[in-house]
């Protein structure tokens, strides 16, 4: 009896009226976006008109030129390859410092501690002088005469001291990024693998990694930018043929130097701007899964149905909760 008389209570409550949101408004913003634009606008015609020292025509006519495009080939070559080899390492390092063997947590901290604390520029100059220090490269067993030498001058040349310099550097920085992801992957999963019978290395493999990848992506996203932007301290190991060496070398020759920065400038905005693309779909991609309640503005929820929020115990709460007879 007090089910039905619930029922028709409920049915016999008036419905409430829809909310009206009214915006608020920002008179300041929009005036400190105009001032802004202004200045802006200020900015770039007296660059276009006042400032004979950018010289554009000149910049016009480095900005296709064969040296300066082959140059940034050069740069993006040094940023995929020394990536690469970055992001094998900082795997590897990373589960090495999260591994149960206290050997290997040892060996990785100091790895990370050591390059990480040094400044990458006076990294890529000692591994300049990896020639000087090791004149040959001995193949064979510790103790015992070497099978072959190999003058390392001969088999390594600058490119790949400086791809080999880079990576080092960068492993250091993905480890750290790689194992911020696997912690945050929760600890159920592990324990669940390792009811299904998996080991350490197989859960590492199958379980965790594949789903820390979205945490691990932007950060690796940012560090590949920033590694594009490191190429232009190569010129320590020396090396000479990247996009900032290059456009310096010809400012060198043409007693104008601001010009060809500004060629260096734009080529590196446009080789980022291109990779910030492909970091954004590479994130939504990893993303895919996640639920989120968005509520476009002006748009009406249906009745009796509100968004549902998920806590810390994973149940979901909204207004259509309550006793299962009543639903």
């Amino acid at each position: 009896m007090s089910d039905m008389s619930r029922g028709s209570a409920a049915q016999s409550a008036p419905g409430h009226d829809p909310i009206k949101a009214v915006p608020l408004r920002h008179p300041w913003r929009n005036i400190i976006g105009v001032v802004l634009v202004i200045f802006v606008a200020a900015f770039v015609y007296d660059a276009a008109v006042n400032r004979t020292a950018y010289d554009w025509p000149a910049v016009g006519k480095y900005l296709f030129d064969r040296r300066i495009s082959e140059a940034a080939f050069i740069t993006l070559q040094l940023t995929v390859y020394s990536m690469i080899g970055a992001i094998v390492l900082g795997i590897v390092l990373a589960v090495m410092r999260l591994s149960p063997n206290p050997i290997f947590k040892s060996i990785a901290w100091v790895y990370i501690w050591i390059f990480r604390g040094t400044p990458v520029y006076v990294q890529l100059v000692f591994w300049g002088l990896l020639s000087t220090i090791y004149p040959t490269l001995d193949i064979g067993l510790p103790f015992l005469p070497p099978i072959a030498q190999l003058p390392t001058d001969q088999a390594l040349n600058t490119f790949w001291i400086a791809v080999i310099g880079l990576a080092l550097n960068e492993a250091a920085y993905m480890s750290e990024i790689v194992r911020a992801g696997i912690l945050s992957v929760d600890k159920g999963q592990e324990e669940a693998a390792t009811a299904l019978g998996m080991n350490w290395a197989l859960t590492m493999r199958r379980i965790v990694i594949p789903q820390a990848m979205r945490i691990i992506i932007p950060p690796t996203g940012n560090e590949v930018i920033s590694m594009l932007k490191t190429t232009s301290l190569v010129t320590a190991v020396p090396f000479t043929l990247d996009l900032y060496t290059r456009s310096r070398d010809i400012s060198a020759e043409t007693f104008n130097p601001i010009p060809l920065l500004i060629v260096a400038s734009l080529w590196y905005l446009a080789t980022t701007s291109v990779l910030m693309v492909g970091q954004y779909y590479l994130e939504k991609r990893f993303a895919r899964g996640i639920d989120r309640v968005t509520v476009k503005k002006g748009a009406k929820l249906p009745q009796g149905d509100a968004p549902t929020v998920t806590g810390l115990t994973g149940a979901k709460t909204g207004q259509n909760d309550g006793p299962k007879e009543n639903r």
